[in-house]
């Protein structure tokens, strides 16, 4: 829960800083304090009062405003941010390998539905906390922290905020994915630094890593119930039982073997090493 809070927290910080100027009605350079055009009560006929009596310029600046941002317009900003955190999850943090392999842990056992996606989706978001809480403490301590200090600007936020996001994924990220996106992208003279692979880069060939590396866990774990499949499936067609579904029998054994090699406490333990 405390990286959520962080990402509310960064969330604000975009917004603070934000300020609206008041209209220059009379264009003498500096702003009114009101922001009608006529003084009220001077209309002289019925026509002057059909139009509304305002002037409807409204200029946004990020500094050295005389006023702030409508609350209105800091909730819209604020649920616009929000709406890109499950796309931001998926793709900068760990919950793509993992949410991966325990869908195919699911399906090599057969079980359907057990358990629910909801329980899956729970456990892999807290895993990903658990994974990705250096990265969230050293971008809340460079970065978060700093800012609602007032002691740097947004650019420097955004490049304090990147580095460990950026070390995360390279570490995981394989060679060969960010040259071929580097080669695509132009970058044709690469040499190998990670410092040079820029952000449209580097996401992209994260998650190409994190799939191709779930993928290959999940067929790891498919080999012993396949395996527990095929003797199944030989003994009944000896005994001339054809027309029963081999998975009807052999998923009671598969869940057997799961229990007792405590198959949770293996695949769990031994995914979240792989980050480290």
């Amino acid at each position: 829960m405390s990286a959520l809070c962080l990402l509310l927290a960064g969330t604000m910080c975009f917004l603070m800083p934000l300020s609206a100027l008041a209209t220059d009605t009379d264009n003498n350079g500096t702003t009114d304090g009101r922001t009608y055009e006529d003084e009220p009560g001077s209309s002289r006929r019925p026509s002057d009062t059909e139009d509304l009596n305002i002037d409807n310029i409204l200029t946004l600046e990020l500094n050295n405003g005389n006023g702030s941002i409508n609350g209105a317009l800091q909730i819209v900003m604020t649920l616009t941010f929000i709406a890109l955190v499950p796309i931001l999850l998926l793709t900068l943090t760990s919950f793509t390998r993992i949410i991966i392999v325990l869908h195919f842990t699911r399906q090599a056992l057969n079980t359907q539905t057990a358990p629910p996606n909801m329980i899956l989706i729970g456990l892999s978001l807290f895993l990903t906390f658990f994974i990705m809480q250096p990265v969230f403490t050293e971008i809340n301590e460079n970065a978060i922290k700093p800012m609602n200090e007032g002691t740097i600007t947004n650019e420097e936020f955004f490049e304090r905020a990147s580095v460990p996001l950026r070390q995360y994924m390279y570490g995981q990220t394989e060679v060969k994915d960010v040259s071929v996106f580097m080669e695509i992208a132009g970058y044709e003279d690469w040499d190998g630094e990670p410092d040079a692979v820029p952000m449209q880069v580097l996401i992209p060939s994260y998650v190409v890593s994190e799939m191709r590396t779930a993928f290959i866990i999940g067929f790891l774990i498919y080999i012993p119930f396949l395996v527990i499949d095929m003797v199944v499936s030989s003994v009944l067609m000896s005994m001339g039982m054809m027309m029963l579904p081999p998975t009807t029998i052999s998923m009671p054994f598969k869940i057997l073997l799961f229990v007792l090699a405590d198959g949770w406490n293996l695949v769990i333990v031994n995914l979240v090493r792989t980050f480290y």
